[in-house]
């Protein structure tokens, strides 16, 4: 049987940019400190990363949620990389910025510029941190969730510096209780307002909404979700299951009667580890 191990501690934390942030300008907003991260102005990566006896080459970006007000980083980061870790998956928690009109030029664009850097940087080390390319994949919760589903279905337009030309596309992606769209029946309103603003476009809403976005070239998915989720509608999962399945993308979905909103990694830990590897082993990503 599975368990859980929490002895796996970060190996270290990096910048996501060396030298200038793109797309960001100063301010007097500072970072705090905790499991709920706040004013983050300064992305990076918290590095897990597996024994070497147990590590299978695959790597998770692990996204936290908040609504993009502030970063669950503990509960939806930390904890979910230090299991993907103890069974030997590299994990890396992003630290992204939190949109802001004080702190970016264009605030709507800057999660989604930091989860591509995030992806373009490991894959560009991946033999440093004994990583395969080619399955790297992201696991969102959440506000993260639509972050993760944003990255999967928006991978052909850049919004970094790529003169390397490196794939931004993740070859995989598991949303957890995802916020999915920007439409107004289905999304998160607090989420829409803190990233998109007050009075968002029709095609800026169409453009934030990942369901609207699904091509058969989007990878693959897994996807939880509790039917009782209160804050993000259980149908932001159920619509876009749908969009990938009429668009030939494959994904996998997991709905749970009860747990409400952040109940996935709360559960006991074989509960929705052993499915998720299962589905990674299945889909090829992880061989062990």
């Amino acid at each position: 049987m599975l368990t859980a191990s929490f002895s796996i501690t970060a190996q270290e934390q990096i910048n996501l940019y060396q030298g200038n942030i793109p797309n960001s300008k100063k301010s007097g907003i500072t970072e705090t400190s905790g499991g709920f991260i706040r004013g983050v102005t300064i992305p990076k990566l918290e590095i897990y990363l597996p024994e070497k006896e147990k590590a299978n080459g695959c790597a998770i970006i692990v996204i936290p949620g908040g609504g993009y007000s502030g970063l669950t980083y503990q509960f939806e980061g930390v904890r979910p990389a230090r299991e993907l870790a103890n069974n030997g998956i590299a994990a890396f928690v992003l630290k992204y910025r939190l949109p802001h009109d004080s702190t970016m030029i264009d605030k709507k664009i800057g999660p989604l510029q930091d989860a591509q850097q995030a992806l373009k940087l490991i894959r560009e080390n991946a033999s440093k941190w004994g990583i395969d390319p080619a399955r790297i994949g992201l696991m969102g919760s959440s506000a993260g969730g639509h972050l993760a589903s944003i990255v999967a279905t928006r991978f052909e337009e850049a919004l970094i510096d790529n003169k390397e030309g490196t794939s931004l596309r993740p070859d995989f992606m598991i949303l957890i209780y995802p916020v999915t769209s920007m439409q107004d029946n289905l999304t998160h309103m607090d989420s829409r307002k803190a990233l998109l603003g007050d009075n968002p476009s029709k095609d800026l809403i169409d453009k934030f909404s990942s369901e609207i976005q699904v091509t058969e070239k989007t990878p693959p998915a897994y996807i939880s979700h509790s039917g009782d989720d209160r804050l993000v509608d259980v149908d932001n999962s159920i619509v876009f299951y749908e969009s990938m399945r009429h668009k030939k993308a494959p994904a996998e979905m997991h709905l749970y009667p009860r747990g409400g909103h952040g109940f996935y990694f709360g559960r006991p830990t074989d509960e929705w580890i052993s499915p998720l590897l299962l589905w990674l082993k299945n889909s090829k990503f992880i061989s062990k």
